[in-house]
């Protein structure tokens, strides 16, 4: 296609971006700067002070509105011309079903969850639709294409149980523990270490998210000031006014800043709100010794709400007490080996998980979260925004053949390069999203099994289904669960073996909204690791593969025909002990940089030219157990 006739496509050409954040920025600038005439662009979340550093298209005073709508407005400065669509939604709401993706002739992923990228990965093959797929890590990104029946989908090859978020979630909207843990952290540190302004945990007044209008937020502000008895300042120096007192900093972290927080309307409407608690409520409450106090090993405990708030009171006691041994204008510095330091993040976390309506962790499990802060850099969303309308060109220009996934690594290689090109792997025949006939194994106790974690646990988490339907293959078509609201609510808390389900049982699963069927065969187990309530076999989620070789002598998107070793969140991991990687909006996902083992090995036949560096990192990596990926998440 000649140049004139590609600029007269772009123009005419419909495309979807879902999300506008960090990636998403410059992804809507660079395409309407291309000559792209026709975008969509959603997204669900609305503009935090955390992310003016690298969303350009964000200023302060748009803090608390759509992402989608600033975005659209401030691109349109650009390209007037331009025909842009704004939906301040989630992708994954039923409207946006599979004609709604037939719409477009390419999506483009500027996501910062795994489910969103699971399910847009779905609708996009569903719709057979080209994906394009990108994220970034710190200094490393990448980009990948997605064509049904040409290429690996984002699931085609097993991934490392997901610890990923965007970082504006932590402050107002949580849906995770580990959002909560990070929280605490925070919270430790503006409390009694090094104050960091980028760290504060309270909901900010300036915000006026609670229905975009300023005014109408501050005067909820003030009023939610005077219930609460409390001023808004910082969180250090307000605990500093009380003398650290535990009760009150307890009444402003978990009721009058949730109270707060719940002026915000805008975020409920679509979220369950929170729960505020209150000290004294909670100590009028009869609670038993279990409940209290918990049973078994001291660190494998889950408390209750009382023995939760205990443990709060008891730990600020401690650690004001060290500040005051310290000296005045002492800090303490966060250990997660430090008792104080842990029961107190600890507590916080799982107080915070209980008013965002989540299930609570033990000491170990919130100790193992634990870990560092790596901040977004917007030089590399910009690069690999850049890439992602390479590619774009390439595969609206029917040179798919062209199309690769692209590495940005942290530092040149010996070849001084810091993109790296890997040729497109083809379908993995095993997949349960693509195949012809997706099909799974799972292993589980029958008898130990209730339906509701059939549904959430696995189904909706680790198989990414929105709205299953599921059939039991027993010659009857017994219906086990209904997406219909109501429907099935009955079976909910039965067991499988209630309904017949043994040792061999099929059951038929379907997603209407994905177009997705998956068979899922069940093998009865009564010797699963302790605490592990289910096993998908052949699945090994918790190690990513050995990431591929990049292939040489074909040319890629700015024409280098040079190649080098692919950076990876893994290898990340092997530089820091403790990789916690917060505040960004989308994570490393190519699913060539997660190829399988054997897929590496393929490619490395092919190539005599590995430098000792490569080699010593691709030694590193696959050296590295599986644990090491246990404090990743990887972002933005």
């Amino acid at each position: 296609m000649k140049v004139m006739e590609l600029a007269e496509s772009l123009s005419s050409c419909r495309v979807l971006v879902v999300g506008a954040g960090g990636i998403g920025c410059e992804l809507l600038k660079n395409l309407v700067l291309t000559g792209f005439k026709k975008i969509e662009v959603i997204d669900l979340d609305t503009i935090d002070v955390s992310n003016l550093n690298r969303q350009f298209l964000f200023q302060k005073k748009h803090v608390g509105k759509s992402k989608a709508q600033v975005a659209k407005e401030s691109v349109l400065r650009f390209c007037p011309s331009a025909n842009i669509t704004a939906y301040h939604d989630s992708i994954m709401n039923p409207d946006y079903n599979v004609e709604f993706f037939r719409n477009f002739q390419l999506v483009m992923n500027a996501l910062d969850n795994r489910a969103a990228r699971n399910h847009v990965n779905r609708m996009c093959l569903a719709a057979d639709i080209p994906l394009i797929e990108s994220g970034t890590a710190g200094y490393l990104g990448q980009v990948t294409v997605i064509k049904k029946g040409q290429t690996e989908c984002y699931e085609c090859q097993p991934k490392p149980t997901q610890k990923t978020f965007p970082g504006c979630t932590i402050r107002n909207t949580p849906s995770e523990p580990i959002h909560c843990i990070v929280w605490a952290k925070y919270l430790y540190n503006q409390l009694f270490g090094e104050e960091d302004a980028d760290q504060e945990v309270s909901p900010d007044t300036a915000d006026p998210e609670a229905a975009w209008n300023p005014a109408d937020a501050a005067a909820r502000a003030t009023a939610s000031n005077k219930d609460g008895d409390i001023k808004r300042v910082s969180t250090k120096e307000w605990a500093r006014s009380t003398g650290y007192d535990p009760v009150k900093l307890f009444n402003k972290l978990f009721k009058d800043d949730i109270m707060y927080l719940l002026t915000m309307d805008k975020l409920w409407k679509k979220r369950k709100a929170p729960l505020p608690l209150d000290w004294t409520e909670i100590h009028h409450l009869e609670f038993s010794q279990e409940e209290a106090c918990g049973t078994g090993l001291k660190d494998q405990q889950v408390l209750g709400v009382q023995g939760y708030a205990q443990l709060f009171h008891r730990s600020v006691e401690t650690l004001r007490s060290q500040l005051i041994e310290k000296g005045e204008g002492a800090e303490l510095v966060w250990d997660k080996d430090d008792p104080p330091a842990m029961d107190f993040v600890t507590a916080a976390a799982n107080l915070r998980m209980n008013v965002f309506s989540m299930n609570m962790k033990s000491r170990f499990d919130v100790k193992s979260m634990a870990g560092n802060i790596i901040p977004a850099i917007a030089t590399t969303n910009a690069v690999i925004a850049g890439l992602i309308v390479l590619e774009a060109l390439k595969t609206l220009n029917s040179e798919f053949d062209q199309c690769r996934t692209i590495f940005l690594n942290k530092q040149p290689n010996p070849r001084k390069k810091l993109l790296v090109p890997c040729a497109l792997d083809p379908p993995n025949p095993s997949c349960y999203v693509c195949a012809s006939k997706p099909e799974v194994t799972v292993k589980l106790n029958v008898h130990k099994t209730i339906v509701q974690a059939l549904q959430d646990k696995i189904l909706k988490e680790k198989f990414g289904m929105v709205a299953p339907d599921v059939q039991i293959e027993d010659g009857k078509g017994t219906i086990l669960i209904s997406s219909e609201e109501g429907e099935t609510e009955a079976n909910n808390n039965k067991f499988l073996s209630d309904f017949g389900i043994r040792n061999g049982s099929r059951l038929q699963v379907d997603d209407f909204l994905q177009d997705y069927t998956l068979l899922v065969n069940l093998i009865h187990s009564e010797e699963l690791e302790k605490d592990v309530e289910f096993e998908v076999v052949g699945d090994a989620p918790d190690k990513a593969p050995t990431p591929s070789v990049p292939e040489e002598g074909k040319n890629i998107a700015n024409g280098n025909k040079d190649s080098a070793q692919p950076s990876t969140s893994s290898k990340a991991a092997a530089e820091d002990d403790d990789v916690l990687i917060v505040d960004s909006d989308e994570e490393p996902s190519s699913s060539t940089m997660e190829a399988s083992p054997e897929s590496s090995n393929r490619k490395r036949k092919h190539h005599g030219t590995d430098t000792d560096d490569a080699a010593s990192k691709r030694k590193r990596l696959d050296q590295q157990p599986a644990d090491d990926d246990e404090d990743i998440i990887a972002l933005d």
